[in-house]
């Protein structure tokens, strides 16, 4: 009877202790966040109760195994498991405990700040910093598990030896892998771009939609996604839009004809911009910047608030300036020039040549009608 009532007391115990202590964990940290509502850390802490119960529950029955007299012939393998489950089970604790502290760092530092650009930084920071911790911690679990070992202490013993050799090989071999990781943290504390920045890449225009250690996922505006490793926005340059502040100045071109009513455009484009919610009312002009035998260039200038909003003022002013030339003023449109051109003054167009006018003009027309009824001459005495 003993032999059964054991291993239920031991086991049975663990599991009750593990329910109970969790359940009155989960209960105050329930009560926190209701009379903490200006914080989420209480919230967030929640989302650990399971690794939590899970490392009460490894080490209530690690400790208390030897008393079941349970299975005594697998003894060490149990209790190697157990402490492999402990250890496994500590780390995804600390890595929730973490990932809570982070964001509700963030949160808190995002409602007291109103700069975009600013919490687009501290988003990128603390996202980063998560990803360390949580890297470190993984290498620190399983480097406490290969331990539990014996065979992997006496290895390790032998590895110390040749540590020097060893790191300097790996440093080779890892030497691009190296090269990303401390190009991750030289953007995340450099801020050189950060989540959210509008940049454009190997003339790719987007916004920076993931960034980690080791690469960074750009989303452009035909919603791909551009994955490059994180060390090219150290080594290359590259344009970054929201650096600074978000407003920008846009350029619209147009290639028109000489005669087109450029006053009558710039009042024109101003009536467009009034009525486009996208334009932040800070600038416009209208400027002859360019002339070709055919047509004369003009140029737009509009601005905006942000990358998308002077995307939306250039084609709303680009179509709508086209199509008004097209109602109101067709000539203005480029076209090809297929009429005679205009002579000087004191010169006429007779049989399809420029004539002079006046007294000369009347000897070149008499000299021409002589020339034209003369006969031709042949043989050797010909001019």
């Amino acid at each position: 009877m003993e032999n059964v009532l054991r291993p239920v007391i031991v086991v049975g115990g663990s599991v009750v202790l593990t329910l109970l202590i969790g359940w009155s964990v989960d209960l105050l940290l329930r009560r926190a966040d209701d009379r903490h509502s200006e914080t989420s850390l209480w919230g967030l802490l929640r989302r650990g109760r399971i690794p939590f119960q899970l490392v009460l529950f490894a080490a209530l029955l690690r400790g208390s195994y030897a008393e079941a007299q349970l299975l005594v012939e697998h003894r060490n393998g149990i209790g190697r498991t157990l402490t492999l489950i402990l250890i496994g089970a500590a780390a995804w604790l600390v890595v929730s405990i973490a990932t809570a502290v982070v964001e509700t760092s963030y949160t808190r530092y995002a409602n007291a700040h109103r700069d975009p650009a600013r919490v687009r930084r501290v988003r990128t920071q603390v996202t980063l910093i998560q990803r360390v911790v949580s890297a470190v911690v993984g290498v620190v679990a399983i480097a406490a598990m290969l331990l539990t070992f014996p065979a992997m202490r006496a290895a390790g013993a032998s590895l110390l030896a040749s540590a020097g050799i060893l790191g300097i090989v790996a440093g080779v071999a890892a030497q691009s892998t190296l090269a990303n990781l401390f190009a991750g943290l030289q953007i995340a504390f450099g801020d050189m771009v950060r989540l959210g920045d509008t940049v454009v890449v190997d003339g790719e225009w987007g916004t920076v939609e993931e960034i980690t250690l080791t690469f960074l996922t750009v989303r452009t505006w035909d919603e791909r996604r551009i994955t490059m490793p994180v060390s090219y926005f150290t080594s290359k340059p590259f344009e970054n839009w929201s650096r600074g502040t978000p407003q920008m100045t846009g350029i619209v071109f147009l290639h028109v004809d000489h005669s087109a009513p450029v006053e009558a455009m710039r009042g024109k484009l101003r009536d467009i911009l009034r009525e486009c919610p996208a334009w932040d009312g800070r600038d416009y002009g209208l400027a002859v910047t360019d002339s070709t035998p055919n047509t004369m260039q003009v140029r737009a200038l509009v601005t905006a608030k942000d990358a998308d909003d002077i995307w939306t003022v250039r084609v709303t002013v680009r179509e709508q300036l086209i199509r008004w030339l097209t109602e109101a003023h067709p000539y203005a449109l480029p076209r090809v020039n297929t009429a005679e051109a205009v002579l000087p003054p004191g010169q006429i167009r007779r049989q399809g040549r420029a004539e002079p006018d006046g007294a000369d003009g009347v000897a070149a027309r008499a000299n021409h009608g002589r020339h034209a009824h003369e006969p031709p001459r042949t043989g050797p005495g010909r001019g």
